[in-house]
């Protein structure tokens, strides 16, 4: 695991995401979803790609429902990006690293 994506958790969102100077991509994901397995090591390169433009942080569903529950978190793995503490835009399932670098870019 890369030291450039945070865990976060729901005590810690709001400093985590909500308050942070730089856009902030939020990983939904659960430990058993293959689909969030699969796209772990792409976003690991988009946060060395992005060190000091974006946070990439992951929010593990299973144990902070809140949060999931609060931005409507149906299905695995969903991308959030959250600029000035509201939700820009979401993509939901597992997408290529090029789809993910595409999504970051446009709300750089």
């Amino acid at each position: 695991m890369s030291d450039l994506i945070k865990h976060i958790s729901d005590a810690s969102f709001e400093d985590d995401v909500l308050k942070s100077e730089v856009p902030v991509l939020v990983d939904y994901w659960a430990e058993w979803c293959g689909p969030c397995r699969a796209i772990a090591p792409a976003l690991e390169e988009l946060a060395a790609k992005y060190e000091g433009k974006v946070q990439i942080v992951k929010l593990n569903v299973d144990e902070n429902s809140e949060t999931a529950g609060r931005y409507g978190i149906r299905g695995i793995p969903t991308l959030s990006i959250f600029k000035g503490g509201q939700v820009v835009q979401s993509l939901s399932g597992a997408r290529p690293k090029s789809d993910m670098s595409a999504f970051i870019e446009s709300h750089l």
